[in-house]
């Protein structure tokens, strides 16, 4: 991953750390490729929602090609996601379709179009080994990498292109760090972008079914009080820690609970219902008096028959 840039439309500000969603642009990305066997980051050493391995070029700020000469060193792998640290919507779903084009196909690289069709080569899934000729080949003509733009490099490459214009919308100017704080506000994606921030803040790496967890505090704050719902999902959360803290653990915790909130409810609702029969609430419900009486008709006789067997 390319973070050592300079930010020139940025007035010199530290993209990698401008925050979008109230997380860290290069944390996003971050969270995007979560599933390496290694992640390189080529920029001064900085604090990260995961460990990464970090690089840097020499000299430092000498250009993308230089950049990604230092991060290659680093990795064995024969195939390797090239990305900039300013992509807010770039999701795993894409790296993982980038990847399995590459591995399909007999291309150098695979590589994403933005809205307006143009290439982006730091949003893009690379033989490694063609990078490395490549890189070898522009030293040998130039003496030195520095400087260089990317296109020299991705030219002479076999490139495949996929169209993707959410995941290639970088953030090079102050308007579009607007427009992406903006979209994640939009109704369809905060909450999404909400969880995934307080992951990051909390430290955690776990997938939980949203939906489940919503429903139970609905249940909550309609059977029992409003308050309840935020009170019942961080019970939940800290039972399903001590049971082992996966999925299973939170689907189980919010199950138990979200029974006991219907039972809660349907027991309120029994209390209240309009009946002008005396005791017959209590008789309906568990836990009713040992020495309520029954009701039974004035010409009523009693049943003395045993019990079949």
């Amino acid at each position: 991953m390319l973070a050592g840039g300079g930010a020139r439309r940025l007035g010199g500000a530290d993209k990698p750390g401008v925050r979008v969603g109230a997380r860290a642009l290069l944390d996003r990305v971050l969270g995007a490729c979560a599933g390496a066997r290694t992640t390189v980051v080529v920029a001064d050493p900085r604090p990260t929602a995961r460990p990464v391995r970090w690089a840097r070029e020499e000299p430092a700020g000498g250009g993308p090609l230089a950049a990604l000469d230092a991060g290659l060193r680093h990795t064995q792998a024969p195939s390797v996601v090239v990305l900039s640290a300013d992509l807010p919507f770039l999701a795993g779903d894409t790296v993982h379709r980038l990847l399995t084009a590459l591995r399909a196909g007999e291309s150098d690289g695979v590589l994403l179009a933005d809205a307006d069709g143009r290439d982006q080569p730091l949003v893009a899934a690379y033989r490694t080994d063609a990078l490395r000729h490549g890189l070898a080949r522009l030293t040998a003509e130039h003496g030195a990498l520095t400087g260089l733009p990317l296109r020299r490099l991705t030219a002479g490459l076999g490139l495949t292109h996929l169209t993707d214009p959410v995941a290639a919308f970088d953030c090079d100017t102050w308007d579009d760090i607007a427009t992406a704080r903006a979209r994640i506000r939009e109704h369809e994606h905060v909450l999404d972008e909400w969880i995934s921030a307080v992951k990051d803040e909390l430290g955690i790496d776990l997938d939980v079914d949203t939906g489940t967890l919503l429903d139970l505090a609905r249940d909550a704050a309609h059977g029992v009080a409003r308050p309840a719902a935020p009170l019942t999902t961080f019970l939940v959360g800290y039972a399903a820690a001590h049971a082992g803290g996966g999925p299973e653990a939170v689907a189980e915790a919010a199950r138990k609970a979200a029974a006991l909130a219907q039972l809660w409810a349907r027991e309120d609702a029994a209390d209240t219902r309009p009946d002008t029969r005396p005791g017959t609430a209590a008789d309906t419900l568990p836990g009713a008096a040992a020495d309520a009486k029954p009701d039974v008709a004035p010409d009523a006789t009693p049943d003395t028959r045993p019990d079949a067997g």
